[in-house]
């Protein structure tokens, strides 16, 4: 992990704007993957269970740069 400014250990948001936005995937992601995620503490899910997320996640950012970019 890295260091904010304040010193504390944690994820550092390089775009605050973006936050919300993948938040919400993160949600609809786990949704379609049949995947009970909740607001907040999610420790009952395994480490599978939360890299199947995160995996589709950047799966689909990636597909969305090539289409954007792909001309």
């Amino acid at each position: 992990m890295t260091s904010n400014s304040s010193g504390r250990k944690g994820n550092i948001t390089v775009v605050p704007e973006a936050k919300e936005a993948l938040n919400n995937m993160k949600m609809e992601v786990a949704n379609e993957l049949g995947i009970n995620l909740k607001e907040g503490y999610n420790g009952d899910l395994t480490a599978r269970e939360n890299g199947h997320v995160g995996g589709e996640m950047v799966r689909r950012m990636i597909m969305d740069y090539q289409k954007k970019h792909s001309n």
